[in-house]
């Protein structure tokens, strides 16, 4: 199982200096993966969980394609409404191209209402258009001359050189917990990529229904990389937690437990929409270090 961390690009401490802590502290301990969110205009109902300055992703990946080595980068979600499929999937060819093949592109719809009409979409057509676009991205992926007619998008010819280093693409995480969510994870992604949940949902309810959405689909289990946000408390939690909260013997528990269920790729995330908390990331830094020390042996992928 590999293990990554969610990177946080925005608040008061957001910038090239702290990113370079980032990387350093994240890529030294060895983690597998590094990787950032997704907003534009940082709109009234934005601002209360994620406040400026707020790096825009797709910069910002090609900054992190630079200045980091071995591990993955990607986007945890990239909300895909937010940009045209031709210009999402040019941007991000690059960046594949750039990091040597490390990109992960993480999508999700959004749920920023105001920022969806400050950008002038059509908010309760999200979901037909992130599904239609990633249609649209995949084709540019992965054919050398790509067409394509839809309602929102639609092209002609257009050359797509030079393709993706990854084939057939970078792995597409697709995040969402609703029916609608998982069906498109099993139409148009490679990995399912929930957040926020106890176990009891992702064991008896989340992954059955996966299940049984890619049989009536006729496709193939996606992978699970699932994101957790992590907590580490001196004492310990009640059974209504989410995973990645608790005791270090807790999220020890819950690594062991995620990594019996198979999954793939797990995400750290040290943000709790406390906006104070962007001000210092060395609580952050600490969190995962201890993590990496105590908790998981990333080199070999397993729990201590």
């Amino acid at each position: 199982m590999k293990l990554g961390v969610n990177l946080i690009n925005f608040g008061p401490a957001a910038g090239p200096d702290t990113f370079r802590q980032w990387v350093k502290v994240v890529e030294g301990l060895g983690y597998h993966s590094i990787m950032i969110s997704d907003h534009i205009a940082i709109t009234k109902d934005v601002a209360t969980k994620y406040p400026a300055p707020f790096y825009e992703p797709v910069a910002t990946l090609g900054w992190l394609a630079g200045v980091t080595e071995k591990i993955e980068i990607g986007t945890t979600v990239m909300i895909v409404p937010y940009r045209n499929p031709l210009e999402t999937a040019r941007s991000l060819t690059n960046i594949d191209h750039l990091s040597g093949g490390r990109l992960i592109f993480g999508v999700g719809i959004g749920w920023a209402e105001e920022e969806f009409a400050a950008l002038k979409l059509p908010f309760r057509q999200r979901g037909a258009m992130t599904n239609e676009f990633l249609a649209a991205i995949k084709t540019l992926w992965t054919e050398e001359s790509a067409s394509f007619d839809g309602k929102y998008a639609s092209f002609s010819d257009v050359s797509t050189a030079p393709l993706p280093l990854r084939k057939p693409h970078p792995p597409i995480w697709v995040g969402g917990s609703s029916d609608a969510a998982m069906r498109r994870t099993v139409r148009l992604g490679d990995a399912w990529h929930p957040i926020r949940f106890d176990e009891n949902w992702l064991r008896n309810e989340g992954i059955p229904r996966l299940r049984q959405i890619a049989d009536e689909e006729g496709g193939e289990m996606p992978a699970l990389c699932p994101r957790i946000r992590l907590r580490i408390f001196d004492s310990p939690l009640d059974d209504t937690r989410t995973m990645g909260n608790g005791t270090l013997d807790q999220i020890r528990g819950d690594l062991a437990s995620l990594e019996e269920l198979g999954c793939e790729h797990v995400l750290l995330d040290t943000y709790y929409d406390e906006v104070e908390a962007t001000r210092d990331p060395a609580p952050a830094f600490r969190t995962v270090a201890e993590v990496a020390e105590k908790l998981f042996d990333l080199s070999k992928g397993t729990v201590r």
